[in-house]
């Protein structure tokens, strides 16, 4: 280190320059402070500055940077526009919106900056860059690629876009093998949208007396770590009715894990159990497999525990999982197992036909049938997506029970993103 070196002033000494500092002097420590890691005193820097000049672009475009590294969006936003606005063809403005967006979880509009950068850089490699991976986050995978091959026509780093290419290729295989979230597959939904909601209901046949009748409205936001969703639910039955809402999350955890997470609240307590809880966590074991643990707790009068264990593999379009619970309560022990094939005929994660078969044992000393009964059932639902944004639900079930009751059902449901 040479021995001359000294360190740089305290940022205080930047807040208070010469009282016959230039604008052009002003507006430099402005930059140092931004490019030194103290982007709010730069902020406070720039502020000055649009005092002595109003609508100035360089520094609306430098306050603007600024406050994306404070995270300070919406601000950054109105300040990198006004510059877009005012000098439409200045490139450096329209990285920034395009970083802004990028690095705010929202590709689309990043792409649109960037292609706006491209068409006045075209010949830079690092715009093209840029615009890839953009697309990447928006999921839009041969795009992407192709901004490839175009930063690479370029003059690109040639080690960069080959560790880029690298990474995309397995990002297309399970583009065309999809690998959506076993436990719901609207839980991973298609990269591009932060917003789904639901709306279904069913009816079922139990034989003698009225048909019960169920329905769910459901919304869900979808982050870069997983979604969160609220739920309202209502149920008829036997002449009853019954009200519940529910929060469901699910989050990404270490490599290859992933947990579902789930609190709902009956106030009535009548047809839903007052207070339930759910926990599950998948982990994959490699080549398509992926096993899972979970913990159902009911609060009815009496406590009700469902534990649970999976195991499932990815095979080409098809998704296969045997799941066996164990249902303890007090004085009662239940057991079942469940058989789900879901083949995605369209080659994508969002159309597909699922069938499920199902057994069931309840060891109850209280029961009328000596102790022992058995149940059984099946269900064959499909699921289309019309276009990108619309879907539709529809499916039939039926089951019986220890005493040879049967049941039979018919479900429906809508489903809307963006």
């Amino acid at each position: 280190m040479p021995t001359d070196f000294q360190p740089p002033p305290p940022a205080t000494e930047h807040l208070q320059p010469a009282a016959n500092a230039s604008f052009d002097e002003q507006y430099e420590q402005a930059r140092a402070l931004a490019n030194s890691g103290q982007p709010a005193l730069a902020v406070a820097a720039y502020n000055a500055l649009l005092t002595r000049s109003p609508g100035n672009v360089d520094v609306l475009l430098g306050r603007g940077i600024a406050y994306t590294r404070l995270d300070r969006w919406a601000e950054a936003q109105a300040d990198l526009e006004a510059a877009a606005k005012a000098s439409p063809d200045y490139a450096d403005v329209w990285l920034a919106l395009g970083n802004l967006h990028q690095w705010h979880d929202q590709p689309e509009p990043a792409i649109a900056a960037y292609s706006r950068l491209i068409d006045l850089r075209p010949n830079d490699p690092a715009s093209w860059l840029a615009r890839a991976r953009a697309y990447r986050a928006a999921g839009k995978l041969a795009e992407a690629r192709a901004d490839l091959a175009q930063a690479r026509t370029a003059g690109g780093n040639a080690a960069e876009i080959d560790a880029f290419d690298a990474a995309l290729t397995p990002a297309l295989a399970a583009a065309v093998t999809p690998q959506p979230r076993a436990g719901n597959p609207e839980a991973a939904l298609a990269a591009g949208y932060t917003w789904a909601a639901s709306l279904s209901g069913s009816w079922t046949d139990v034989g003698s007396g009225p048909r019960w009748n169920d329905q769910t409205a459901s919304v869900r936001h979808y982050m870069q770590r997983g979604s969160i969703g609220f739920e309202t639910l209502r149920a008829h039955r036997f002449d009853q009715t019954g009200y519940a809402w529910a929060l469901d999350a699910y989050t990404d955890l270490w490599r290859g894990a992933y947990a579902n997470l789930r609190y709902q609240r009956a106030p009535s307590g009548r047809l839903f159990p007052e207070n339930a809880g759910r926990i599950e966590i998948w982990q994959s074991l490699g080549s398509g497999w992926e096993a899972s643990l979970s913990d159902d707790v009911l609060g009815f009068d009496s406590r009700v525990n469902i534990y649970g264990v999976s195991l499932a593999k990815y095979v080409g379009n098809w998704y296969v999982q045997l799941r066996h619970q164990n249902i303890v309560s007090d004085g009662s022990h239940s057991s079942g197992d469940r058989l789900l094939a879901r083949y995605y005929y369209a080659g994508d994660a969002d159309s597909y036909v699922e069938a499920t078969a199902n057994r069931g044992r309840s060891d109850d000393p209280l029961s009328l049938a000596g102790g022992r009964a058995r149940s059984g059932g099946g269900s064959l639902t499909w699921i289309r997506y019309w276009s990108r944004d619309w879907g539709s639900k529809v499916g039939v079930n039926v089951s019986r029970d220890g005493n040879d009751a049967r049941e039979r059902g018919l479900s429906f449901g809508l489903y809307r993103r963006w």
